[in-house]
This record gives structure tokens, sequence and C-alpha cells, in this order.
């Protein structure tokens, strides 16, 4: 059986997708040990967390003075892609990534049509380590 595809849709230079294991997989299974090196990293595996619906990675990778207290999935959501518009480094420690998600929400009322999510996501580096902000919605 091949291994599973990362879910934020990493390409090797030759087209073929990375496996999960090899891209995103590695910062969210393994975030004691392996952070994610940058801002965009940590936004991919963002991504793919939310795909796979790994609450603790997201919560732990939310910087203190924005994280919720709780993280519900919407059950209905089926994640269909990420594209990755810019990534801006503003400094040592502060980041922005620009990126479009594509999900496709089902149930009463979702009409099953596909949506986007743009965003302007901030990141700031604490220690060593990346965190996720907030971000502005486009």
């Amino acid at each position: 059986m091949p291994p599973m595809p990362c879910p934020c849709g990493a390409q090797t230079q030759r087209g073929n997708h990375l496996a999960y294991a090899d891209c995103c997989g590695r910062y969210v299974e393994h975030f004691d040990t392996t952070p994610a090196p940058d801002a965009q990293s940590l936004m991919r595996s963002r991504y793919s967390a939310f795909v796979l619906q790994r609450r603790e990675y997201l919560l732990a990778t939310w910087h203190a003075s924005q994280r919720p207290d709780t993280l519900e999935f919407e059950p209905a959501a089926h994640w269909l892609g990420l594209a990755v518009r810019s990534h801006r480094v503003l400094d040592a420690d502060h980041a922005e990534v620009e990126f479009v998600a594509r999900y496709r929400a089902s149930g009463p009322g979702a009409g099953g049509r596909a949506q986007r999510l743009h965003e302007r996501s901030r990141f700031v580096r604490e220690a060593g380590r990346w965190f996720y902000v907030d971000g502005d919605i486009r």
C-alpha cells in the first residue's frame, strides 16, 4: 500500500505528491521534538491538522495570546486543497503566509458547493518555535 499523500498537497520537483510522514506528518505527529522550521511549513502542517482533525496540534501551535479554549471541527467539511499564494518574512521572528484553502460542506443548508477560505495569516517565532497568531480573511 502506497504511503498516504500529505493533505497540504506539497510535491517533489518531479511533481509527485510528498508522503504525509515526509511532509507535515513529521511536525503534526512529533510536535514536541520536531517543530516546523518556518511559518509556511507551520501553516501547511496546520492545514493538514485541520484535514486530519488533530486538535492537540492546532491548539499547541496557536499563539497563547489568541488561542481559543476549545476547538471544534465542522463535521460536514471535506477539505479539497491548499494553495499558498505568498510567504513573506518580516524579520527573524515574524512572517505572513497568504493561502487559499478549499472545502466542501455537506449537510442541511450547505448546498454541497465548494467554498474558499482566503487568509493572510500572521506568525511569530518564540523560543525557536513558530506559532499562528491570527489572520485577515479576504
